[in-house]
């Protein structure tokens, strides 16, 4: 009995003192499924948008998954329907080859591509506007919203933007007593 006794004291004073981790992000950053994001509010061409993702620890983000296509979330970051942000797809390497700045191809199942016009189009202007290097370069987003997630548009990626960058989120240590 005072085995059994001296067991359960230690398991009961032992729960006290959880050590557990938790993700967490520094601060400007929002957490989101692990990860952590970073929406600016200064524009910029991709290419600089990537720069200063970089300088930040991070990368223009990757969307993984439909959970990771934050859109909704991005709406109430955007002031109207042309406010729209950097993610980190182009194919200026090669055109039609959709890669994210990881290198890793575009997974078509996990394409939000824009319906009005067909998207990705490529467009290299009309009306005295003249794009030789053709659009190579993403943006998401739309205030006034598509339901399914639909909001990716490819454009000149020397436009000026707003972006989001990602990163991993750090991990803290919590312990409840």
């Amino acid at each position: 009995v005072k085995f059994i006794y001296k067991q359960l004291q230690w398991s009961l004073y032992s729960n006290l003192f959880i050590d557990d981790t938790c993700p967490k992000c520094e601060e400007g950053w929002e957490l989101h499924g692990g990860k952590c994001y970073y929406f600016s509010t200064s524009k910029s061409t991709w290419y600089q948008s990537r720069d200063y993702c970089r300088c930040k620890g991070g990368d223009l983000v990757k969307i993984d998954s439909r959970e990771e296509q934050v859109e909704k979330h991005l709406r109430q970051k955007m002031n109207n329907d042309h406010d729209v942000f950097w993610i980190g797809l182009t194919d200026s390497k090669e055109e039609g080859k959709w890669l994210w700045v990881d290198d890793s191809p575009l997974n078509t199942s996990l394409a939000f591509w824009g319906d009005t016009p067909k998207q990705p189009d490529n467009w290299t202007g009309n009306n005295g506007e003249n794009l030789p290097e053709g659009e190579d370069c993403v943006v998401m987003g739309k205030k006034s919203g598509a339901d399914d997630l639909k909001c990716w548009v490819d454009v000149f990626c020397k436009r000026n933007y707003k972006s989001i960058c990602e990163k991993s989120a750090e991990t803290g240590r919590v312990t409840r007593v």
